[in-house]
């Protein structure tokens, strides 16, 4: 099965949705799963997400993060945090697919199965920190894979490429001090969170292995691409991952409502095609997890365009 992409998804996925229009919504996975069943390629392979286990979770979470996103639920609360990350009695459910799908692609990773794999799963993750929820993100899908890859199946170089249109502060946050996992974001800045300076490089130990590419409104793909091209593509070869993570946000195309980017579906396909050729240089499998996008036409085709370009550079 190694010429395969394996893409994972959960109905459960759904359950999460808000009494009143919210931008997150049950529709992107839906329009995703839509074009992508329709466009079906041979050597995609479809799976069911898994839930993911308390234990997994709070490799990157505290207790009282588990606690407070348990109890809220359970008694009803209709948001998680000062307004912008809601919450219904089928969020959990949501929440533990989406974690549990990057879980199962770190397993068939390391099992071989294949070495490239799309996790479509909301809500999303990379502004959840360890003990805050935030940003439409109530776990951090990304780094519960990142930190089981390396505290549980034994990868000692991880590395995660945020390209959402918004900084991945929760990453970062939990990674800050981590050495074993490389952090990059390319993100609009001035956005929410308003973090992701180039300053902001690690701390401790870990100092060095955080690069934040703040890009300002307005900015194309020509400008995207160089940097991918150049610095992104350097640093990797210089850290040399076993592992390489996607925080796949689309909302940097030109056609989403929640910022100022320029990207095109023919900007995702070339930044998907450097990633895929410099893992393939590396041998190393990319997973590629859903963030952002929140124009369902841009999102769907957006979408497409990533995982037929990740199909392009699999191995024969």
């Amino acid at each position: 099965m190694m010429n395969m992409v394996i893409i994972y998804h959960h109905t459960e996925c759904l359950l999460h949705k808000s009494a009143e229009f919210h931008v997150e919504r049950p529709e992107r996975t839906e329009r995703i799963c839509d074009v992508l069943m329709q466009n079906k390629m041979e050597n995609w392979l479809f799976k069911e997400a898994p839930l993911a286990a308390e234990n997994q979770v709070k490799l990157v979470h505290t207790r009282r993060h588990w606690d407070y996103v348990n109890y809220s639920i359970a008694e009803k609360a209709t948001m998680l945090d000062g307004g912008d990350t809601y919450a219904c009695g089928g969020s959990l459910k949501s929440a533990l697919r989406a974690a549990g799908s990057v879980v199962a692609a770190v397993d068939d990773a390391s099992a071989m199965v294949s070495k490239r794999f799309f996790c479509c799963i909301r809500p999303p993750g990379h502004h959840a920190e360890s003990d805050r929820v935030m940003g439409f993100c109530i776990f951090n899908n990304v780094a519960i894979g990142a930190a089981y890859a390396t505290r549980v199946k034994g990868y000692n170089r991880v590395a995660i490429i945020d390209w959402d249109v918004h900084h991945g502060n929760g990453t970062q946050e939990i990674f800050y001090s981590d050495p074993n996992v490389l952090f990059i974001s390319i993100h609009q800045h001035p956005l929410y969170p308003g973090t992701g300076m180039r300053y902001e490089t690690g701390n401790g130990v870990g100092k060095g292995f955080t690069y934040n590419f703040p890009v300002n409104p307005g900015t194309d793909g020509n400008v995207y691409r160089e940097i991918f091209s150049k610095d992104i593509t350097n640093i990797l070869r210089e850290y040399n991952p076993e592992l390489v993570f996607i925080s796949a946000g689309f909302d940097a195309h030109k056609d989403d409502p929640l910022a100022d980017i320029l990207l095109t579906e023919e900007d995702y396909t070339r930044l998907t095609h450097i990633i895929s050729e410099l893992a393939k240089e590396m041998s190393c499998p990319i997973i590629s997890v859903l963030e952002g996008g929140y124009n369902l036409d841009a999102l769907g085709n957006s979408v497409l365009a990533h995982v037929r370009a990740l199909t392009d550079k699999l191995d024969s």
